[in-house]
């Protein structure tokens, strides 16, 4: 996966999370579905974010950036800042 693809997967989450909160707004979905399924967006965005991450960081220190590979979840959830 190249950096541009990453950054269309990250687009696409973030437009699903916004139309999540726009159908919640509108009584589209119930706030138990909008929290379960807003939790998986924010972890697959973290998961992307981080593979972005890591392909860059690979990518400054001289090698290949293809060799990145998304993390599991609980690893990047577990990350500090």
């Amino acid at each position: 996966m190249k950096d541009t693809d990453i950054l269309a997967h990250i687009h696409d989450l973030i437009e699903e999370e916004h139309d999540l909160r726009r159908r919640l707004a509108s009584g589209g979905i119930s706030s138990y579905e909008e929290n379960n399924r807003i939790r998986q967006v924010e972890e697959a965005l973290d998961q992307a974010w981080d593979l972005l991450r890591q392909r860059r960081a690979r990518r400054d220190a001289g090698e290949d950036p293809d060799s990145a590979a998304p993390r599991p979840v609980g690893e990047v959830e577990g990350y500090r800042q």
